[in-house]
This record gives C-alpha cells, sequence and structure tokens, in this order.
C-alpha cells in the first residue's frame, strides 16, 4: 500500500531539512510574495535536478507544500515514481493526446487552493542561461485566473545538474529570489505571456547571481559562473 501525501510530505521533510538547512548557505529574497494561503502558481529557471527540492524549501519558509510538474518519464521509476504519484505530483506527457491532462490536474489543484510549481523551459538549461518558456505557464495562468510569481534559483547546479558528474560539497550558496506576481489575463497571447513570464524570471536569475555570496578564484574552474546581465539569453534571436 503506498503512502499517502499526508505521510510522504513530513518523512520526506524528515530526510531532507537537515541537509537543507545545515548542508546548504542560504540566502532568500522576497519570499514575502508567495501567499501563505490560497491558490498559487510559482515559475522558476531550472539549472539542477535538486531544484523541486529547493522550490518546496523556499515555498515551506512560507508554510506552503508544493505540488510540481514533471516529466512523466520520473514517474516510471519504481521507487520515484510511486513516492510522487503518493505526493499527488503531476506527470506531463510532452508530445502525447495525454498532454493536456496536467494542465487540467494543475487547475484543478488551485481551485483547490494549492500551491503548484512549474519549469516555464521545460527542463534543465544546460548553459545555466534562461531559455525560451513553453506557453503551457501562460495558458495554465488564464485557465486558473492566478497570477504567476517568478522565481530564480542560483547555486545547487554545482552539485548536481544535466551532463556533469555530481559533486556533493557542504556549504554550497543557494540563493532564491521571489520577484512580485506576474497578472495573466485571459485574453492576453499566450507567446506574448510566455515572454513576460520570462521576463520577470530573468530579473529574479540576475538579482540571485548578483548577490550570490561566492566567487570563483582565479585558479578555479568557473564553469558554473554566470554574469548578471547574460540571463537574459530567453529574448536571443532563434
Amino acid at each position: 500500500m503506498l503512502p499517502t501525501v499526508d505521510a510522504v510530505y513530513p518523512a520526506a521533510k524528515a530526510v531532507f531539512q537537515p541537509w537543507l538547512r545545515y548542508g546548504l548557505h542560504w540566502t532568500i529574497e522576497g519570499a514575502s510574495n508567495i501567499p501563505m494561503h490560497g491558490s498559487t502558481i510559482l515559475a522558476s529557471n531550472h539549472v539542477s535536478y535538486l531544484d523541486p527540492l529547493t522550490l518546496a524549501w523556499v515555498a515551506d519558509q512560507r508554510d506552503r507544500r508544493i505540488r510540481f510538474l514533471a516529466k512523466a518519464e520520473l514517474f516510471k521509476n519504481p521507487v520515484l515514481g510511486a513516492l510522487l504519484r503518493a505526493a499527488h505530483q503531476i506527470p506531463v506527457y510532452r508530445g502525447t493526446a495525454d498532454s493536456s491532462g496536467a494542465l487540467s490536474a494543475a487547475v484543478e489543484a488551485l481551485r483547490n487552493g494549492e500551491c503548484v510549481t512549474v519549469f516555464p523551459e521545460g527542463t534543465i538549461s544546460e548553459d545555466f542561461e534562461p531559455m525560451r518558456g513553453k506557453s503551457g505557464t501562460a495558458r495554465l495562468a488564464q485557465a486558473s485566473g492566478v497570477p504567476i510569481v517568478p522565481v530564480g534559483l542560483w547555486g545547487t547546479h554545482r552539485l548536481l545538474t544535466k551532463g556533469r558528474k555530481p559533486h556533493w560539497k557542504w556549504g554550497i550558496a543557494e540563493v532564491a529570489v521571489v520577484g512580485a506576481p506576474v497578472h495573466i489575463a485571459e485574453g492576453d497571447h499566450p507567446r506574448e505571456a510566455t515572454l513576460r513570464i520570462m521576463d520577470a524570471i530573468t530579473e529574479c536569475v540576475a538579482r540571485a547571481r548578483a548577490i550570490y555570496p561566492e566567487h570563483p578564484k582565479p585558479d578555479d574552474d568557473a564553469w558554473w559562473w554566470r554574469d548578471p546581465e547574460t540571463a537574459n539569453a530567453h529574448r536571443r534571436p532563434a
């Protein structure tokens, strides 16, 4: 018998809280932009496999539990998939007839006053710059009438990201910047609305980089470092 969501969250928090609290050096700015109650959409850049866990920690500062949209492939893992389903996370079947199911499930969660987390880019950015967003986040905001709360994350890509070996290190700095809500009207064109959402996320990413408390030393491999001013990559010509 699978555990229920009421069992999964406390258990996961008990497992990960010590590392999140003491293993990372946190800077969280703008957390008050996350409502403590009611329907909420958090939209973040995506640089690390740890981003869902990071956002869960940020939301927890406001006593919120999150439900996030995740690739359906993750649900195929016997252990991880069972936990994701038990925690009522939402699978996204991209490019299939079931792709609209994630939108319906997310809208239903928002109607129930939950906090839903999305990654508009759809995947991890391998150069760590925000990419062009997909329109699903804007459509979710339009279907639900809930504004988007943008988030910029910076730091955990140094530990675990796509295309690089894991590098677990105690005390890595993690910065999360939460911006002011972005309101998407029902009549807004999804493409233009998506651009506004990504602009807001980009501002948060640039700020997160600007206040990041660590800098590469002269003899370090600075693969993880990016200048705040380059965070507008999503506006580059295709």
